[in-house]
């Protein structure tokens, strides 16, 4: 327990530091984070047996910042159908082309990749860095405070199962205090962002129901995200993707309810960004 805090508190004090740093910054940190889960989730899919496709991926993922500073984020959708082009074609051209290799190939670009793309797009975000910062404390907080409240409510309560076939340890209590969780966490930081911002920053801000909103869908999409990461090792056999963190697993271990929440936040951006979010250019 005592080395999985102090690996926690690590963690939080790296982004907390890639958060006061330039935009590229958390940028480059967020591609070099992600690469390790997408490396991870291939690893384990070449565990499993199948034969993955998985350059093209790397391609996207190397390309990415650069491409999104210069065009936004409207690069993403075009970065992502040319690499499942190439996977396709390579496949095709196989001696003995498999359907499931296609779709295990893909399972990471989409799974991972394009929530890490989601990521950087979000780290990219031109104006006010005080409007970046709220908008990603938004993305890490909502899953991540919604783990630890299902953790303690599932622990505490216990009850029938919410997903025995996937992860049998966790209840349908622990969800539920996982989405109180997730909304308690995303109207912590629209109180914050009251405090600690100027008029003209809160001004460019979600207004309080969309915080809780995206708290509530947030908390959602971060446990199907810890849901489908659990699925991936039972299929791979294996207990956690890798040992990069002592204590915690791999790196696709603690971003997998980030990466779908960065999803949902980046579709939320596309939708109801104001001003100040547009990309310039």
């Amino acid at each position: 327990m005592k080395q999985r805090l102090i690996t926690g508190l690590a963690l939080t004090a790296f982004l907390a530091i890639n958060l006061w740093a330039p935009n590229w910054c958390m940028a480059l940190a967020t591609l070099i984070c992600v690469s390790f889960a997408v490396w991870e989730e291939y690893h384990a899919l070449v565990t499993a047996g199948h034969r993955v496709v998985s350059w093209p991926t790397w391609v996207i993922m190397i390309t990415s910042v650069p491409l999104t500073i210069l065009f936004g984020e409207k690069v993403i959708v075009p970065l992502l159908a040319a690499a499942l082009f190439f996977m396709v074609t390579q496949i095709l051209f196989r001696t003995e082309p498999e359907l499931t290799d296609l779709s295990m190939s893909a399972l990471p670009l989409l799974t991972v990749a394009l929530p890490g793309l989601s990521l950087v797009a979000l780290s990219l975000l031109p104006g006010q860095k005080a409007v970046e910062v709220v908008l990603l404390c938004l993305t890490f907080s909502v899953p991540l405070l919604g783990d630890v409240f299902a953790l303690y409510a599932g622990s505490a309560i216990g009850g029938p199962k919410f997903c025995p076939a996937v992860s049998p340890k966790k209840t349908i209590a622990g969800s539920i205090g996982g989405l109180v969780g997730s909304m308690a966490a995303a109207m912590a930081v629209f109180g914050l962002s009251h405090v600690f911002c100027d008029a003209p920053t809160l001004a460019k801000l979600p207004v309080w129901w969309h915080y809780l909103l995206l708290g509530l869908f947030g908390g959602i999409a971060g446990q199907i995200g810890d849901l489908f990461a659990s699925l991936v090792k039972r299929h791979s056999g294996i207990k956690d993707f890798s040992n990069l963190f002592p204590g915690h697993g791999g790196m696709l271990d603690r971003l997998d309810s980030v990466l779908f929440m960065a999803v949902l936040m980046y579709c939320y951006l596309l939708f109801f960004r104001t001003p100040m979010m547009t990309p310039v250019g």
